[in-house]
């Protein structure tokens, strides 16, 4: 009887890993782009953990002999001007933009989920003030009012993340407006009411959890312009500072003066760079397509 039991567990987990296993492959095979970019940010994310043990030198340490090194068996990269391997200064580089994206992200992103739940649910006096607020925020692009905090602030990786993160507010803030506007009137909200549940309780335990696939999928939308406006700032030494492997500073260091004597100086960061804005913004595409009811077939 026990064997049979056993067998019987045995036979359900292989059921189990193969639906997921099937899930996977339909993902692959019904979104191939975004599969891709899911493995570009794998790829990104698996660097950024393990950089420490993936780097075959230490991004800071300097060797005068391979100045303006190029790619060879040493430096599969190559080196910059001051000696420095290439390829561990973009492996841990990758670890600071995810940093910063994420951490900017998930501050901006709570900080406008709850002036949106808010404002979408109270309405009245706090939701005038608070549009308001949100309109003349929206007024500036994102990159000019992160220069505007960052001057602000000064060139540190926290100021970077906060920098960031404020201008992330209005977009989030505006999304969650929007849903809960339009949930505050469901019958499940209403029973809730109904039922003696206070407003706060109401709108964090009925109104939030249903508008988190709309978030999941802005989220994955503003990593990549996280990781953009990052290097941005960095580009013109605002951002994270030195002697911190960013990509953003990478460029600004080499793009001037050796693009024509050593073009890998400026390459290879800005590949970077671009294949992690681009994999975020295949994946969250894909995200919408899944989790919008309206993409379904």
């Amino acid at each position: 009887m026990a064997d049979i039991d056993h067998r019987a567990e045995l036979a359900k987990a292989g059921a189990h890993v193969t639906t997921r296993w099937d899930k996977l492959v339909f993902f692959a095979r019904r979104y191939p782009l975004g599969a891709v970019g899911a493995v570009i940010m794998l790829v990104f994310v698996f660097s950024a953990v393990f950089a420490d043990v993936i780097s075959p030198h230490d991004p800071l340490q300097t060797k005068a002999s391979a100045s303006l090194a190029a790619p060879d068996g040493e430096f599969i990269l190559g080196a910059d001007m001051m000696g420095r391997d290439m390829y561990s200064r973009i492996i841990h580089g990758a670890r600071i933009s995810l940093t910063v994206g994420v951490a900017s992200i998930l501050l901006g992103g709570s900080i406008g989920v709850l002036i949106g739940l808010m404002s979408g649910y109270l309405l009245g006096w706090f939701d005038l003030i608070m549009q308001r607020l949100i309109d003349v925020m929206q007024a500036l692009p994102l990159l000019v009012l992160a220069l505007v905090m960052a001057a602000t602030l000064g060139p540190s990786l926290e100021n970077t993340i906060i920098a960031i993160s404020i201008p992330l507010v209005p977009n989030v803030a505006r999304v969650v407006r929007s849903s809960t506007l339009s949930l505050r009137e469901m019958p499940f909200v209403e029973a809730a009411r109904a039922a003696g549940m206070s407003e706060m309780r109401v709108a964090m335990r009925h109104v939030l959890p249903n508008i988190l696939a709309p978030l999941i999928v802005l989220f994955t939308a503003q990593l990549g312009a996280a990781i953009l406006v990052e290097a941005s700032l960095s580009f013109l030494g605002l951002g994270v500072p030195a002697p911190h492997p960013s990509w953003g500073r990478m460029l600004s260091e080499s793009a001037a003066e050796y693009a024509r004597v050593a073009p890998w100086l400026v390459v290879f960061p800005g590949l970077a760079i671009s294949l992690a804005v681009f994999g975020t913004n295949l994946f969250g595409d894909a995200l919408r397509d899944i989790l919008d009811p309206r993409q379904r077939s």
